[in-house]
């Protein structure tokens, strides 16, 4: 937990980027990004200078060079640890002239330390400012990756409420809430293919710290949790380092995170590759077939990035791998021969688990888009039996552009620390929605259809022609009964009911023709 003189240092240091010129939040966060990166490049050399001392042999790696450069200056003066001490302005001559072209170089050397450094320029000339941000940044203890991992949380908390490229940033709490229905589990491939900040990459981390500590104990699920476990693909360099970034300050030594254009290019190279997907992929638009993977379009015939988005994750699962993703309401019941054919392949040829209805205030303020959260397991043989369905109608914020918390701190969340009241549900439903989900295959089946959760069973979306699985359709409305004491009341409702079979009846006509 982040004390509250860090986040008021770190409030300073954004105002100071904003006073002094650097007004995108993204570049901000970047510019924040690669200094830590510096940071850390210092600690881990100074790590394997300790365990060389220690072994008495020479060191493993060594990151920044012996000696002077061809000008005589030495590169030990790069070292965080050392140029932190500089004045303002010589440090700003060190970093800006020395350490970024080493940072580019570590880049193009293939280094998975640097290998989104390519690009990395230091963007801004005042040196008061740099030196004001290393000093904070020093000071916060980096040995904790509790700390580190919530200092940079809270620095990517201001992306979304700066309301500028928030489309990078799903809310937390819902990220943890697929997380934790999703349950990841220590021999899990997990896999981001709109990687955005990592936050469900991050989350996936945390949430096997939290359940499976042993695991990190095990040599080879240590290796596979470090090495071989997270996988994140982008197409945005920024994006990249910000998210490669936050995967190493919340304890992942080595991400599998790279550049690619996952609609654009062919996944034969890691198709059925992975065990469990997380993701809310970009749907806004559209992509010409000329520029989309062949594979996918085998799959489905479409230009709609939601939909190829899906048949992706479909691509990229092994066999009885799973996924939680977040889509547009339009997937649910679109009628185009695409949503429709995309709709039944996930019904009957693989297993469709559950669709949880997001309120369509959830990624405000800077997309209003009514959407949903879809489980389903890959298994190319069918297996829908029940689908189960969530009105969630609360997610423990307002839902206006100001996001405002509606409970305390305690009472937030899917697994809040506080015992949540009947009062507290209708101001977050997120336990419930967990509470119910991992009691789909018991009483929840025999949940009536007008409770907040329900399950529908495969013939009856099949009966619909065209496997729509929009809450409402299979949705029962409880009627209450009403008492009349005048018979002019029976007649005026009678009169509006003919009137609305009246119209009915006028739709109905005009649809046959």
């Amino acid at each position: 937990m982040l004390t509250g003189e860090i986040r008021n240092q770190v409030d300073q240091i954004w105002n100071a980027f904003w006073s002094g010129g650097v007004s995108n939040p993204l570049s901000v966060i970047e510019q924040i990004t690669y200094l830590l990166f510096i940071k850390r490049l210092d600690d881990l050399h100074t790590l394997e200078e300790n365990k060389a001392t220690t072994l008495g042999s020479p060191m493993e790696r060594q990151i920044f060079p012996e000696g002077n450069d061809d000008q005589g200056r030495p590169y030990s003066d790069m070292r965080w640890s050392r140029f932190k001490n500089f004045e303002a302005r010589e440090m700003m001559d060190v970093v800006a002239d020395r350490v970024f072209p080493f940072l580019r170089g570590l880049g193009e050397e293939g280094s998975s330390f640097g290998e989104h450094m390519k690009d990395a320029r230091l963007g801004f000339s005042n040196a008061a400012l740099l030196a004001k941000t290393v000093d904070m940044l020093d000071k916060i203890p980096m040995d904790d990756r509790d700390t580190k991992g919530d200092l940079y949380e809270y620095m990517l908390g201001k992306i979304a409420s700066a309301g500028t490229n928030g489309q990078f940033r799903t809310p937390r709490h819902i990220i943890q809430l697929m997380v934790e229905m999703t349950q990841p589990t220590p021999s899990d491939v997990i896999c981001d293919p709109a990687l955005g900040t990592a936050g469900f990459l991050v989350a996936a981390g945390e949430y096997l710290r939290d359940n499976h500590p042993q695991a990190l104990r095990d040599e080879k699920l240590r290796q596979h949790f470090h090495g071989g476990m997270f996988h994140g693909f982008d197409f945005d360099p920024t994006m990249l380092r910000i998210g490669s970034m936050n995967m190493t300050l919340h304890g992942v030594d080595n991400p599998n995170i790279t550049y690619r254009d996952s609609l654009a290019e062919e996944h034969g190279s890691d198709a059925g590759k992975y065990s469990l997907i997380l993701a809310n992929p970009p749907f806004a638009g559209s992509l010409d077939y000329e520029t989309t993977a062949k594979d996918l379009q085998q799959i489905v015939k479409t230009k709609k990035t939601e939909l190829l988005f899906l048949a992706l994750f479909l691509r990229l699962l092994k066999t009885g791998g799973r996924a939680a993703v977040v889509v547009p309401d339009g997937v649910l019941f679109g009628s185009s021969k695409a949503h429709q054919e995309l709709r039944k392949l996930l019904v009957e040829k693989h297993k469709l688990e559950g669709v949880l209805k997001l309120p369509s205030g959830v990624f405000k303020p800077y997309a209003g888009v009514s959407t949903a959260i879809l489980f389903f397991t890959k298994t190319g043989v069918g297996g829908t039996e029940n689908v189960w369905f969530y009105d969630l109608q609360a997610d423990g914020y307002s839902l206006d552009d100001k996001r405002n918390a509606l409970l305390d701190p305690d009472k937030l969340g899917s697994l809040p620390a506080a015992q949540p009241s009947e009062e507290d549900h209708a101001k977050n439903n997120l336990p419930d929605a967990l509470t119910r989900w991992l009691d789909r295959e018991g009483g929840e089946i025999e949940n009536p259809r007008t409770a907040q959760s329900y399950c529908v069973s495969k013939e009856d979306i099949a009966a619909t022609g065209t496997y729509d699985l929009s809450l409402n359709r299979y949705k029962l409305v409880e009627h209450e009964e009403v008492t009349h004491d005048k018979p002019a009341d029976i007649i005026k409702e009678l009169r509006m009911l003919e009137q609305e079979i009246g119209d009915g009846l006028t739709k109905l006509e005009a649809m046959l023709g």
